[in-house]
């Protein structure tokens, strides 16, 4: 019973990351109707950002401070993304308002390419280390109650705990502010959005500041736990069948999506990878969103949409 609880704890906190992750697109699309390809380039860049910053102020300013290091790096990083949505606004969105789906989804691609090349450009393509004082230590909870207690990352239980607040706020944002709510009428209907005052173009640069944030801290945490490098933008491959489990306009179903495929495919590769050979962790979430998709396409929780002619 322990080690299925500690698998199963586990299970949460990485679907936890998975969740945040796949939150960046349902917040991207939410707003705007694009099914954004390019979050896990935000997420890389992003990552990319804080781990050189934090490494080059001490150097630039002659200090020994990590914490106050770290502090200036987040910054900076998220001024970074604030700045690649306006420039996603000015120079992709913008242009294409009320274009079809396909075409902005073909600029998302454009725009992961331009993040992926241009990251490793001005930041560097090595592995870089992100440390913002995480415990990496193992923990035992539970001792009286099972046989040698539980076993838990602090890390990832640190980890956990921050992905589930900013999930948390995000939440609160969009469903109690008027900007979300300007943010939700956006995504309904541009045209009728902007006839009754509402700015676009302000919209989609919050959004997407909002959308980089979030991969902001999904980059730190993944790159804390990983180190910054390439394969940080693959992560965000995870988030696709997170998002198709939950669906597309849904942010409770991201967050229960992404728990429901962490949990999953840690049990399957616990306890049904001995039997075929291990490696279910690598394609459970494709195949769970692929059974999802032929019963309830739109996902658990995503609206259905109903086309009248």
């Amino acid at each position: 019973m322990g080690f299925f609880l500690e698998t199963l704890f586990g299970g949460l906190m990485v679907g936890m990351l998975y969740a945040l992750v796949a939150l960046g697109f349902v917040l991207i699309f939410k707003a705007s109707g694009v099914f954004n390809f390019a979050q896990g380039a935000m997420v890389l860049f992003a990552a990319l950002a804080m781990a050189r910053f934090s490494e080059w102020f001490p150097q630039w300013f002659h200090f020994d401070n990590k914490v106050l290091a770290n502090v200036l790096g987040f910054v900076a990083a998220a001024l970074c993304m604030v700045a690649v949505a306006w420039a996603v606004e000015r120079f992709a969105l913008r242009r294409l308002v009320n274009q079809e789906g396909i075409t902005l989804l073909m600029a998302t691609l454009g725009i992961a390419n331009v993040l992926d090349g241009g990251g490793q450009l001005i930041f560097g393509s090595a592995t870089y280390k992100i440390d913002i004082g995480m415990p990496k230590d193992p923990m035992l909870v539970l001792e009286n109650v099972f046989e040698g207690g539980l076993l838990l990352n602090k890390e990832d239980l640190y980890a956990a705990v921050a992905a589930a607040a900013l999930v948390a706020l995000l939440t609160l944002f969009f469903q109690k502010t008027r900007t979300g709510r300007a943010l939700r009428a956006v995504a309904d209907d541009h045209q009728a959005a902007q006839s009754i005052g509402i700015p676009l173009g302000r919209i989609w640069v919050i959004v997407w500041s909002v959308g980089g944030l979030v991969a902001l801290v999904a980059g730190i945490i993944w790159g804390s736990k990983l180190g910054v490098q390439y394969s940080i933008s693959l992560v965000a491959l995870k988030a696709f069948p997170v998002v198709i489990l939950g669906g597309l306009t849904s942010v409770p179903g991201a967050i229960l999506g992404g728990l429901i495929i962490g949990v999953g495919e840690k049990l399957s590769e616990i306890y049904l990878g001995p039997y075929v050979g291990g490696g279910i962790e690598n394609w459970f979430a494709y195949v769970l969103a692929l059974a999802v998709l032929l019963i309830r396409p739109q996902g658990l929780f995503g609206d259905k949409i109903i086309d009248r002619v």
